[in-house]
């Protein structure tokens, strides 16, 4: 399968995610600013979902720039990683809905993990298919964002039996940590361009 298919197709499902969780917005139902406020988890749980959905469709461009043969193994590692976060607008719109309760929190922080275990499980079956002498393979080194994310959403997962705020936090934390511009794939393109 050309990799363009699947790029497409991703691109279609992260855009449909999207869409579902703007339309979670809803008008408020007065005209002044406490009506507005009363809104306010709901657009705070947004802002941070699609942060999220937008880092992952940044990495998932990246990464696919680096794939050159496209297996059955990867279609389906694609459509894991694209199941967990379909779910990503039905965690968004709970906590939003029930201003950050601990279960819901906790639920969110779940499907958080499942992503990004998910990518993971994607990132590597590319690297097993590209060899360890690929540019993902290069790109990646060891990878400190990607192994201390998980270990940062089992710990706010728990904190949510004793203070949601603080799963809050940390998810939030996560979010920034990714947002900072990830340049190694780029890098690594750059100096096999150069040599």
């Amino acid at each position: 399968m050309n990799k363009n298919r699947l790029e497409a197709f991703s691109d279609g499902v992260l855009a449909i995610i999207i869409t579902i969780m703007v339309l979670e917005l809803r008008v408020p139902e007065g005209s002044d600013l406490k009506a507005l406020l009363n809104l306010f988890p709901i657009f705070v749980s947004y802002i941070l979902s699609f942060i999220y959905v937008g880092i992952y469709w940044n990495n998932h461009h990246h990464m696919m720039h680096t794939v050159k043969k496209v297996t059955g193994g990867i279609l389906w590692a694609n459509l894991h990683l694209l199941f967990w976060l379909s779910l990503i607008p039905f965690a968004t719109a709970w906590i939003g809905e029930h201003h950050f309760a601990p279960f819901p929190m906790l639920f969110y922080g779940f499907v958080l993990l499942m992503c990004g275990i998910a990518y993971v499980i994607l990132q590597n079956l590319i690297i097993k298919t590209q060899g360890e002498n690929s540019i993902l393979s290069k790109a990646i080194g060891n990878d400190f964002k990607g192994k201390v994310s998980p270990v940062l959403y089992l710990i706010a997962i728990f904190s949510t039996y004793y203070h949601e705020a603080v799963s809050g936090i940390i998810y939030s934390l996560v979010a920034l940590m990714w947002l900072i511009p990830d340049k190694r794939i780029e890098k690594i393109f750059k100096a096999e361009k150069e040599d």
